[in-house]
């Protein structure tokens, strides 16, 4: 994959993944104002997060990670790739059902497992109810990732990148019928989460088929292949899953704090529009060829390709990092403060956002450094680092929660990031060129920072200068729209005479992607 093709990728994942995000934030709007920060907001976000911790080792965890670079080698060889898409889809399958079957006998200590303070807690009966309705979720996910590695690895990105958007489409539209029925909306939006599970499955089945891979149910059976794969994917189930591990110590801290969980959640989900705009793009694009050119010896093309996706990320994640820890306050207030989720609960929110944001560099620098390990098949040495990270982050969040209360959890994943991201630079030392920064990268890194930093100064200015607009009903979004625009503006013209980033590249590379 060339340069601009590899930057057509990024794209379009992440312009669909920003879709995605967009409509994440109004599911989580309304259910915010809804329910507020009480009990059925928890136990929803709890029984709602078992079925995607889950999916991350099975699906993210193990089969993009490990399924990925087996299948495109199978692919750039011509190996018959379709039997072994078929075996493996079929494999995932038996694995999940069973683990689903058992889940629904096992979901009340599942439930204590990520939240123990719900014990002798009303939560826990909410959380229990919601969760063996949610978790069939991940058969259907599950499968749906194996499908979008798949396309991703044919180079076909648009369909597995728009299918999360159906989840959050399903979502919106059974919380606004619940408004309009007057269901209760825990269990409206518990059924709606499988529904939408078979619509995203639904969707990428349809286009692998077209591309010429119809992945039919079958009977599984083990072959030689898929024990390989097996063998690949355990340590990767962890590896590639160690943000989740991380997310469910800080479950189990805020558990322990009424409504940290809620607040936990929506901070999670302002953190993870950049991250799932750069970082998920740049993780589904960059594996896939990583792995072709080390099956074709290509060392050159794999450093190149390494290091303009760091250079992407880090522009972009950047300034979101600075924006989210400067002026996350009235982010958050701008956004969730309204009906039942009031200033106290809007304020809790932005804390823990800031203690996310001091950590979006180092999630975004994982996704870019972790594919070096899996396109050799290197699962051991990821699943090292994270058991080391996890011990990190229970400590630091435990540890810190008694100074600063629930933002200690989040503290606690900040830390686990970066210590991750040190963990895999010098464990990636030995892999030669393909792993090192290259002049480029190291000449703009430094601008970079300081056009951020730029950017700060602007934000600050612009808030003060907005606050009461911010705090005036009917004019807060059009000041929060003046500030985020100030914020873009100051950052690209900073990049632009700082030479962090040309704008003239930018077009460049989009009217290439456009012809």
């Amino acid at each position: 994959m060339k340069p601009i093709r590899l930057i057509k990728g990024f794209l379009t994942v992440g312009l669909w993944t920003l879709m995605s995000r967009i409509m994440g934030f109004a599911r989580d709007i309304i259910i915010a104002s809804r329910l507020g920060d009480g009990p059925i907001a928890e136990a929803f976000v709890v029984a709602f997060t078992l079925p995607n911790m889950f999916r991350r080792f099975f699906a993210e965890g193990a089969f993009n990670l490990a399924f990925i670079p087996i299948f495109s080698k199978k692919l750039e060889a011509d190996d018959d790739p379709l039997t072994f898409a078929r075996d493996a889809f079929a494999g995932l399958a038996g694995v999940l059902i069973v683990l689903t079957l058992l889940a629904q006998l096992v979901m009340p200590w599942m439930v204590l497992a990520m939240a123990s303070g719900f014990a002798e807690d009303e939560r826990l009966d909410l959380a229990v109810t919601f969760g063996r309705i949610c978790f069939p979720y991940i058969l259907f996910i599950s499968l749906a990732a194996l499908l979008s590695g798949v396309l991703n690895a044919t180079g076909r990105f648009a369909a597995a990148a728009a299918a999360p958007v159906l989840l959050n489409v399903v979502l919106v539209a059974a919380m606004l019928l619940a408004v309009q029925m007057d269901w209760d909306f825990g269990l409206t939006l518990s059924w709606a989460v499988p529904v939408a599970g078979i619509a995203q499955m639904v969707l990428v089945w349809i286009a692998a088929s077209r591309a010429g891979f119809r992945l039919l149910p079958r009977w599984p059976h083990m072959t030689p292949e898929l024990k390989r794969l097996a063998i690949i994917a355990a340590p990767a189930a962890l590896s590639g899953g160690v943000l989740q591990v991380n997310l469910l110590v800080s479950r189990q801290v805020a558990s322990y704090y009424d409504g940290a969980i809620q607040y936990l959640n929506l901070a999670d989900r302002l953190y993870q529009l950049p991250l799932g705009v750069v970082a998920i793009a740049i993780g589904v694009v960059l594996l896939p060829d990583l792995s072709r050119r080390i099956q074709a010896g290509d060392e050159a093309g794999g450093r190149d390709a390494l290091n303009r996706a760091a250079e992407f990320a880090l522009f972009l994640t950047l300034p979101a990092a600075v924006a989210l820890v400067l002026v996350a306050a009235p982010i958050t207030s701008v956004l969730y403060q309204r009906g039942a989720f009031g200033p106290e609960a809007a304020a809790a929110t932005a804390l823990a956002t800031s203690a996310y944001g001091l950590g979006l560099p180092a999630f975004v620098l994982q996704k870019v450094l972790q594919p070096l390990f899996y396109a050799r098949h290197d699962t051991r040495r990821p699943m090292n680092y994270a058991l080391l990270t996890i011990g990190v982050n229970a400590a630091a969040a435990i540890g810190f929660s008694y100074l600063f209360g629930f933002v200690g959890a989040a503290l606690g994943t900040t830390l686990a990031a970066w210590a991750m991201v040190v963990l895999l630079w010098f464990g990636s030392r030995n892999m030669g060129d393909a792993a090192r920064p290259d002049s480029r990268l190291l000449s703009r890194l430094p601008r970079m920072v300081a056009s951020a930093a730029i950017m700060g100064g602007v934000l600050l200015a612009a808030n003060w200068l907005l606050a009461d607009a911010l705090a005036t009903p009917g004019l807060r979004y059009i000041a929060l729209l003046g500030l985020v625009t100030a914020g873009i503006v100051s950052y690209f013209t900073a990049a632009e005479l700082t030479g962090a980033m040309r704008i003239a590249e930018l077009k460049a590379s989009l009217r290439r992607r456009k012809a």
